[in-house]
C-alpha cells in the first residue's frame, strides 16, 4: 500500500485500525467535520489520533468525541486550543435519521473508521458497527493465519 503525503488530495490523515479487530463494520458513511482552523493546520501536519474516538448523536446532530488532534506549537498565542473536544460532523438529515435508528437497535455503535483529504477537505469515514465478542476475535485470528499459511504454500510451489 502506498502512502501518501499528508496534504496531496485523498491522503490517508490517520487510521483506526483496532476498530476493525473490535466490530463487524456493516455499513460507512462519509462526512465532513466542523473544524477550527487550528485544528486544520494541525491535521496537514497529520497529528491526528482516532483510536478512542466514537460518534454520538444528540438532538438530531452527529458529532465525534474522544478524538485526538493535537495543536501545533506554532499557533497563535489568543487561541487556548482543546485536542479532544467534540466536533460536529456534517452529514444529510437522511443519513442521520437512518443512522439514529440503527443506533438505538441493540447492540450498534457508531465508530470513526479514518479520515482523510478529499477535494482539500477533510473527511471522516464513520462505520455503523456492532461489537464482536471475544469468540468472534479468535475466529477471525484464526482464519487470518490459515489464509496466510495458504498462500505462503502456494507461493512455495
Amino acid at each position: 500500500m502506498n502512502k501518501k503525503r499528508s496534504n496531496a488530495p485523498g491522503a490517508v490523515i490517520a487510521q483506526n485500525r483496532q476498530a476493525w479487530h473490535d466490530y463487524f463494520i456493516e455499513e460507512k458513511y462519509e462526512a465532513g467535520l466542523a473544524l477550527k482552523g487550528w485544528e486544520v493546520k494541525s491535521l496537514r501536519a497529520g497529528r491526528a489520533q482516532l483510536k478512542e474516538g466514537y460518534v454520538v448523536i444528540d438532538r438530531g446532530e452527529a458529532f465525534l468525541v474522544g478524538t485526538h488532534i493535537s495543536p501545533l506549537t506554532s499557533a497563535s498565542t489568543h487561541v487556548q486550543p482543546d485536542p479532544v473536544r467534540a466536533r460536529k460532523l456534517l452529514l444529510h438529515a437522511e443519513e442521520i435519521k437512518k443512522l439514529i435508528g440503527a443506533v438505538e437497535r441493540k447492540g450498534y455503535t457508531l465508530v470513526p473508521l479514518s479520515l482523510y483529504w478529499k477535494h482539500g477537505h477533510a473527511k471522516l469515514e464513520v462505520g455503523l458497527a456492532r461489537g464482536k465478542q471475544a469468540h468472534d476475535k479468535r475466529a477471525d485470528l484464526k482464519k487470518r493465519e490459515t489464509e496466510r499459511e495458504v498462500r505462503r504454500a502456494l507461493k512455495a510451489r
